[in-house]
């Protein structure tokens, strides 16, 4: 395949563009380049998968370590607000308040943190605009219904309001703590993501630790795409094609994953070549993973 794709494209330049390519000799071996997608790749896809693997686990820990003493927090500024759970302004300043107060939650990864009654309706939430006000959160998310009582709980599901993309596929992960006001639970601190924004958070990580690395080398940087794998869904960042994540999708990563955890396989798709390295991250919830895309330029 590799040596069909050279000779079709050679015979395209024809000798007056190659005369012209010549003279760009980092143009010329960044598209040759392209088919160096190799198993070095595949090894450092699967290393990029692993890594971030690590992260989503140190972010996750966050939000359980966090969330319950922002709930807390909630608790010791309640009585300052006449009407916490009538009105939408109130509830911004505690879930402010809350946040600022507590470390793992000032740098929490979450794309929202939000006030709701205990009927699991959405009060308000931190964002500038709140798509999620008013809306019921146990039809999304029945086991934060639990927190009601005064738990922490987890949950995937999908919440429309709370995704990051409009136009594709997206999805959450959510978390809640019951919020103990004196001797009774009042109210649902709650938090989460969507896969979408999580993915680009992951991606532009990636890319920012791989530019880092490379810096100083003249190695040209690759083509790199992150995504969540959650059982049958992979969920990319807003930009990444999805013709991607329909391609590892199509590869069932979870059910091949290996003793360890990983998978990755060389692929091609529209015709350039991919490495695909995937790595568990069952810390954020069972049947998640992270996958990442390596193509050299």
């Amino acid at each position: 395949m590799p040596e069909q794709r050279a000779r079709r494209w050679l015979a395209w330049l024809g000798p007056g563009r190659m005369r012209r390519l010549l003279l760009s000799g980092p143009l010329l071996v960044g598209l040759v380049g392209c088919d160096g997608t190799n198993q070095e790749s595949l090894e450092l896809a699967a290393k990029h998968a692993r890594r971030l693997a690590e992260t989503a686990k140190q972010d996750v820990v966050e939000i359980r370590q966090g969330l319950p003493r922002g709930a807390e927090e909630l608790a010791k500024a309640w009585g300052e607000e006449p009407n916490p759970l009538g009105d939408p302004e109130a509830a911004r300043r505690l879930l402010t308040r809350a946040r600022d107060k507590v470390q793992d939650l000032r740098v929490a990864k979450s794309t929202f943190f939000a006030l709701a009654g205990l009927d699991g309706s959405v009060v308000r939430n931190d964002r500038e605009q709140d798509r999620m006000a008013g809306r019921p959160l146990f039809a999304s998310f029945p086991e934060l219904a639990r927190a009601a009582s005064g738990q922490y709980v987890e949950a995937l599901g999908v919440m429309v309001e709370a995704h990051g993309v409009k136009g594709k596929p997206d999805a959450e992960w959510v978390a809640a703590q019951g919020v103990r006001v004196g001797d009774a639970v009042r109210a649902l601190y709650v938090t989460g993501w969507a896969w979408t924004s999580y993915a680009y958070r992951l991606e532009f990580a990636l890319r920012g630790q791989t530019d880092i690395e490379l810096r100083g080398t003249r190695k040209n940087v690759p083509l790199l795409y992150v995504f969540v794998v959650v059982g049958s869904d992979v969920y990319g960042s807003p930009a990444a094609p999805e013709v991607n994540a329909r391609a590892i999708s199509e590869h069932a990563p979870l059910q091949h994953l290996a003793a360890d955890g990983t998978f990755s396989t060389l692929l091609e798709i529209t015709g350039r070549r991919f490495a695909l390295g995937v790595h568990s991250a069952f810390d954020l919830a069972p049947g998640v993973a992270i996958a990442v895309l390596r193509s050299e330029l």
